[in-house]
């Protein structure tokens, strides 16, 4: 009876080791799959950041900074303005006297 005992002692000790090796093996696994993913994190914000880096450049140097191209269409805008106004103002008298003479005349 004490050998059954001591060997349902031995059983309980047993098992007792192995969920301990279990948790802990579980543990190891959580940290390992958490850094895994703060290294995956970090490449990824490494990746964008070069990503980025690379736009800005294909972007300055295909188009020109930003200001630049605002300052263009600027001037695009009021050249095309001033065009406009200079044939308004050329053509002014003659539209007015067209307008007066359809309105003066009576069919």
């Amino acid at each position: 009876m004490a050998s059954q005992t001591q060997g349902i002692q031995q059983l309980l000790a047993a098992e007792k080791r192995a969920a301990d090796k279990l948790a802990e093996a579980r543990k190891r696994k959580a940290r390992r799959l958490k850094q895994a993913k703060e290294e995956a994190q970090a490449e990824i914000e490494t990746y964008r950041q070069e990503r980025e880096k690379q736009f800005k450049e294909f972007e300055s140097k295909h188009l020109g900074s930003r200001d630049d191209v605002a300052a263009k269409i600027d001037t695009d805008m009021k050249m095309k303005m001033d065009i406009i106004n200079a044939c308004m103002a050329k053509n002014k008298e003659e539209v007015i006297l067209q307008i007066m003479k359809y309105i003066y005349e009576i069919k």
